[in-house]
């Protein structure tokens, strides 16, 4: 806003002539300095005259002077029309504020509405602070939750260049993100917050970029001159930031989005959707790490498929496996178990891991009547006559999780139980199911056995009972 002075004042037509109409109706000698002594308006006669403050706001402007106590009215006169003239200054400024503010979120609303990636909305951001805003450097930092620090996505001028990690609560910008206040620093080199970086700053603004929950970062605008930042300054940075966090928030959510429905198409490949969707809502408590835990095995493999391979093409044999497994996965995701892999013709599955299953014992029985039921249903005349799958079910404490080199990983289970369950597949005949006495235990009330006969299985002292089931 332009300063309002004394001399400004009288230089309007209309207002000095009514001084002077004034002043000639009270015939006295009256005459208008400045604060400084500079005349500004009438004659001065002699010394020893009376001085009547002209004042704005409080604070002394001139003098209205005169050997007669008459002069006080031309003073309260031009003190009144001080404070009008500053109180439409005043207006016109806060409506010309209004109007930046507006037209700033128009055109931030158009450009930034379409840009879902995070460093295009700092960028756009850091675009109009440059063109409202005197400033030399500017960034956009935020919160890194993993290592709880600052990370800046986006900058201009020396904040471009690699920089200290700024911890939480450390430095300015660290600090404002702590408390969610705005601030304007016009001697940044004095406040004790600084963390000095190799090019000096004089001015600074730090404003919090807030979030529906949470304190998303900051915006940083600064400059290596001394600049006088003002409160309207700081508005206007902080209607950047308000639209700012509503874009990054966005962002944020849409990279997130990216992301979840990555891992769903990869996890979906290995796991019933309901348990993907489980994992990707923390609905439970899913840890991937190795650990113990209590699982149903199941194992299926095709009995004769090496001498089955001898009859047809090579392409033909991977099309039927193809086929199959389309229809056995889909059997062991209905039941919410977990394909753990592929090798060959054989289907390891796992019930009970990554998400905990209550009856898994229940369902990988279920799961292995309805994988021999399905065979029979499949529309492949050649799979139907030739896929015959003998299957080994067991329970019990292995350790699953990632397993592997840092190069290469699988989810995968280890333990006894796996290598029961594998002898147990490789007894059962085409069409037939084996359990364990512990799978057995847990599910007789629920389905038919009968007794086996035990089996000596290598690594294992004690000869395994086995059960067959009857479907």
């Amino acid at each position: 806003m332009a300063a309002i002075t004394l001399k400004r004042l009288l230089r309007r037509k209309e207002l000095s002539s009514v001084v002077n109409d004034i002043m000639t109706a009270l015939d006295t000698p009256i005459w208008i300095q400045g604060l400084d002594g500079t005349l500004l308006m009438g004659t001065p006669q002699g010394k020893g005259e009376q001085r009547f403050a002209i004042k704005l706001q409080g604070n002394v402007l001139g003098w209205a002077c005169s050997h007669s106590p008459q002069a006080a009215a031309i003073a309260d006169l031009l003190t009144y029309s001080l404070d009008q003239e500053f109180t439409k200054k005043q207006l016109a400024q806060e409506t010309l504020d209004k109007y930046k503010e507006l037209n700033l979120i128009y055109k931030l609303g158009d450009r930034i509405s379409a840009n879902l990636e995070l460093a295009g909305v700092a960028n756009l951001i850091l675009q109009e602070a440059r063109e409202i805003i005197e400033t030399t450097n500017g960034s956009v930092m935020l919160v890194n939750d993993a290592t709880q620090s600052l990370d800046v996505i986006s900058a201009f001028g020396h904040e471009s260049f690699p920089k200290l990690s700024l911890k939480i609560g450390e430095g300015i910008a660290g600090h404002v993100v702590t408390t969610g206040k705005a601030e304007i620093i016009n001697n940044v080199q004095a406040d004790q917050r600084y963390v000095p970086s190799a090019h000096t700053l004089r001015s600074l603004m730090c404003v919090p970029l807030k979030g529906q929950e949470k304190t998303l970062g900051v915006i940083n605008i600064s400059n290596h001159e001394s600049v006088q930042y003002t409160a309207a300054d700081l508005k206007l940075l902080g209607v950047l930031a308000s639209q700012a966090a509503i874009a990054i928030e966005n962002a944020i959510l849409h990279e997130n989005k990216l992301s979840e429905e990555r891992i769903k198409n990869h996890l979906e490949r290995y796991l019933a959707s309901q348990v993907v969707q489980a994992i990707l809502e923390l609905e439970e408590d899913i840890n991937l790490n190795p650990r113990r835990r209590n699982v149903a095995i199941l194992f299926s493999d095709i009995r004769n498929f090496t001498s089955k391979c001898e009859e047809l093409a090579p392409e033909q044999i991977v099309n039927y496996l193809n086929e199959y497994f389309t229809h056995m996965v889909d059997v062991i995701f209905k039941n919410d178990g977990t394909v753990n892999k592929f090798v060959g013709d054989m289907i390891l599955a796992l019930f009970g891991a990554p998400s905990t299953l209550l009856d898994s014992e229940q369902r990988a029985i279920q799961t292995a009547i309805n994988m021999q039921r399905r065979i029979a249903h499949i529309p492949e005349n050649w799979i139907r006559e030739n896929f015959h799958t003998g299957i080994g079910i067991t329970s019990g404490q292995v350790v699953v999780g990632n397993i592997g080199s840092p190069r290469h990983m699988d989810y995968t289970a280890i333990g006894d139980e796996v290598n029961v369950a594998a002898r147990l597949q490789g007894i059962a005949t085409g069409g037939q199911i084996l359990v364990s006495r512990s799978v057995y235990e847990a599910s007789k009330d629920l389905f038919d056995f009968k007794d086996f006969g035990t089996v000596a299985v290598k690594g294992k002292k004690k000869s395994v009972e086995i059960f067959e089931v009857v479907y």
